[in-house]
């Protein structure tokens, strides 16, 4: 993944004020940096709202932006829209130009920095800390005495022309932002040594305006960026490696034999060599789609390394664009129930299980986004008796907190996730708990419902109504677990944990609905007995008084 190191500080030009100068910075989904600075003109009585105002537009712009747009289609349709908006806001409310920021933007994607600036805040590129290295062009007036106005802002008019640069990195290189606060007060060849020993931005900004009264200098904001490591994602999508259109049982790739397609698609096959069978999986496609999407299925499979999934492993002298699997010898949750149902012993050894396979992935940033019976193993370990379940299916696996809605089945997914909501560990609790109803009673709580459907959630009948052996503190694990109301449902894997290894402390769970009588029946017919004691005790003194 992008790993960069950061540090950014805003000095206002007095103490006790907000400043006019806005910054932040982020890395999206661990492949897309982002980085933004704007310098509010001081001359304007907006700059300071105009400057956060434009900061946060582009942070949130880049998180949604299409998928189809390049960096520079991106930067440049978002720079012209926030530019065109904060001129004809200015107009109006105030009918001149009050809205007014200078724009730097860096973005960093595969290994490639994209720079643009308007205005006249300073970009620059550090390498082997050398000099700096200006990346970025000063619209301001030629004339010296005219030089503080400035040609191109951001509100200055209902139009602006970008100039995107593009520079070439390497691990170890420095993006330094800075507003003219900073470099008005120190020379590049001062900032270049002070960045070079390592220095924060907080240290070298408040040593570069130390001396200077307050009001008698600018905003002075600073962000340094050193790359520390590159995504090696995009590195594998730009190796040259064959992508097969067919494959055929005795084909040969990379010394693996083919012995029998797993799936429909043939594109996960069964394979031999030295006497070893393994799973080897390839892309669907050769479009750049599905290249990506291979591509991160097979960077997670093998980050992880718990024993609750199967081995997987990209051999390092492939030429074809696949990967390895360990393979599991057993039946999925489905066939091996096969109309039968899970005992209740195994149903919570599969709960737990399901908590330890989510609680690794969620160290690793990731949940798994698709629990369901068929992506769940079962088979007999020969060093031990019982049931042993294992997780397949690395093609679901998802960043926690990702937006993709219809990632999963349907059938397993949690109510707000047909609302767009982010993946997390109340969603991935809602399948694991719908996968344990139906191991037990061989029916979905809210019925199967089927893809691009947008069902209504009603509250649904606890699963011992259809197998009593369920004793009632499961009962109601599971019920909490597949709450409609995310509220009520358990918010961390390790709640749910908690509760299936000690059953004595299990609350009984009520949905929002329940009535007062559901919720509390021992003390309302409590209440009703001692009501009807005090009624015969007023009846008998009536009639003998």
């Amino acid at each position: 993944m992008l790993q960069i190191k950061s540090s950014q500080y805003i000095k206002p030009k007095a103490e006790g004020i907000t400043g006019d100068d806005a910054c932040d910075h982020t890395i999206l989904d661990n492949t897309l940096f982002i980085a933004v600075l704007c310098d509010g003109v001081g001359s304007a009585r907006k700059g300071g709202a105009a400057a956060r105002q434009t900061v946060k537009y582009f942070m949130n712009q880049f998180k949604t932006r299409p998928k189809a747009w390049n960096i520079g289609k991106s930067m440049t349709v978002f720079a012209q829209h926030i530019n065109r908006l904060l001129f004809k806001e200015s107009m109006s409310q105030y009918e001149q130009i009050e809205l007014l920021t200078t724009l730097s933007i860096a973005v960093i994607e595969d290994e490639t920095l994209y720079t643009t600036n308007l205005g006249d805040s300073h970009i620059y590129l550090q390498r082997d800390n050398g000099p700096l290295q200006l990346l970025s062009v000063d619209h301001n007036m030629d004339d010296e005495h005219m030089s503080h106005v400035l040609t191109q802002a951001c509100g200055l008019s209902d139009h602006v022309d970008l100039e995107i640069k593009e520079t070439q990195l390497q691990v170890g290189d420095k993006i330094i932002i800075c507003s003219d606060g900073v470099y008005n007060l120190i020379s590049d060849e001062d900032l270049a040594e002070k960045i070079s020993k390592g220095l924060s931005a907080k240290i070298i900004v408040e040593s570069v305006v130390k001396g200077h009264e307050d009001n008698d200098r600018d905003d002075a904001t600073l962000q340094i960026f050193t790359v520390t490591a590159f995504d090696e994602r995009n590195a594998a999508k730009k190796q040259t490696l064959i992508i097969p259109d067919t494959l055929n049982i005795g084909d040969i790739i990379d010394g693996y034999t083919l012995v029998s397609p797993m799936m429909e698609h043939g594109r996960i096959w069964r394979v031999v060599k030295d006497n070893q069978t393994l799973v080897m999986k390839f892309p669907m496609n050769d479009d750049e789609e599905s290249i990506d999407q291979f591509v991160h299925e097979a960077w997670y499979a093998k980050q992880i390394t718990h024993k609750a999934f199967g081995d997987a492993w990209i051999p390092e002298d492939r030429t074809y664009r696949y990967y390895l699997m360990e393979l599991i010898e057993g039946k999925n949750l489905t066939d091996f129930l096969d109309g039968k149902h899970l005992s209740v012993d195994n149903a919570i050894n599969l709960a737990k299980f399901l908590h330890k396979a989510e609680s690794h992935l969620l160290n690793l940033g990731l949940v798994h986004g698709d629990i369901k019976p068929e992506n769940i193993i079962v088979y007999r370990d020969k060093d031990s008796a019982g049931t042993r379940f294992k997780m397949v299916d690395f093609g679901s696996i998802v960043e926690i907190f990702s937006e993709n809605s219809r990632a999963g089945t349907p059938t397993y997914l949690a109510p707000e996730r047909f609302q767009g909501s982010a993946i997390n560990e109340a969603t991935e609790i809602f399948s694991i708990g719908v996968t344990i109803y139906w191991a037990l009673t061989g029916k979905f709580p809210y019925g199967d419902i089927e893809p691009f459907q947008t069902p209504k959630f009603k509250e649904p009948q606890a699963p011992s109504k259809f197998n009593k052996n369920i004793p009632n503190w499961l009962d109601s694990i599971i019920m909490r677990a597949i709450a409609i109301d995310p509220e009520t449902r358990y918010d961390h894997y390790s709640e749910l944990f908690y509760e299936l290894k000690d059953p004595v402390n299990v609350k009984p769970f009520f949905s929002q609905g329940s009535s007062f009588v559901e919720r509390n029946p021992v003390g309302v017919y409590r209440s009703a007995f001692l009501a009807m004691v005090v009624i015969e005790i007023a009846t008998i003194l009536y009639f003998t008084t």
